[in-house]
């Protein structure tokens, strides 16, 4: 068993709506085609006092900001004190934690964002799960899907993991802070408080506490860095 990819080693699930989605599931890539049903099923335990519906399974809370040119499709739940920006495209599928801030001209798709996560300026966030107080610098993105279309798998020390899945973006783990147009290949993998320079390609796993200067090149963070 592959420890640092486990749920509980990337996500606090305190921190989102969405936690019993991830029920009997080992990796946090397993609820992703969960994410539709789970949003279409979680509409009946939502409280009329703090959501509305504006459409077909589409639930915002009341007190959510969501700018008037923003456009939101279904399923998608929009939790309290949320910010929706500008021109921000919500293609459906998706569930924006509490706090979170969906920036101008961002496009999620397929997607959960943890609370106080923010991808807050020209991102693409596409079939991958952003944990608690993530924040993705300007432009930086989520590639969902490999060119040659096969299936995504993730190197491990002892072979491979296949996901079964096509799509997946990547898994961003808590306070993991990813450096303005940096593209997260299909499968990344990032631990909890790390820390991508901008302009990086990154695939693969990149371990919790550590600075991702490069491919190959990764430096373990001073424990006085470590929050």
């Amino acid at each position: 068993m592959n420890e640092d990819l486990k749920i509980e080693n990337l996500l606090d699930l305190s921190q989102t709506i969405a936690a019993r989605i991830f029920d009997g599931l080992t990796y946090p890539w397993e609820a992703l085609p969960k994410i539709s049903e789970f949003i279409t099923a979680a509409a009946s335990m939502l409280s009329t006092d703090e959501y509305e519906k504006r459409g077909e399974n589409i639930w915002v809370a009341k007190n959510a900001r969501i700018a008037p040119t923003a456009y939101l499709n279904g399923p998608l739940i929009i939790c309290s004190n949320a910010e929706v920006r500008h021109c921000a495209f919500i293609r459906g599928s998706a569930i924006i934690g509490e706090g979170a801030v969906i920036g101008n001209s961002t496009e999620l798709k397929n997607c959960i964002i943890f609370n106080n996560a923010q991808v807050p300026h020209y991102n693409y966030i596409g079939d991958s799960i952003l944990g608690f107080k993530a924040h993705l610098g300007a432009g930086a993105i989520t590639s969902n899907l490999k060119s040659d279309r096969s299936m995504v798998t993730i190197p491990v020390p002892d072979g491979r993991i296949d996901t079964e899945l096509k799509k997946f973006g990547a898994i961003i783990g808590d306070n993991v802070e990813v450096g303005c147009n940096s593209v997260l290949n299909p499968g990344t993998v990032i631990g909890r408080r790390t820390t991508v320079y901008p302009l990086s390609m990154v695939r693969g796993i990149v371990p919790s506490d550590s600075i991702y200067k490069k491919q190959g090149e990764i430096a373990d963070k001073l424990p006085t860095a470590v929050k």
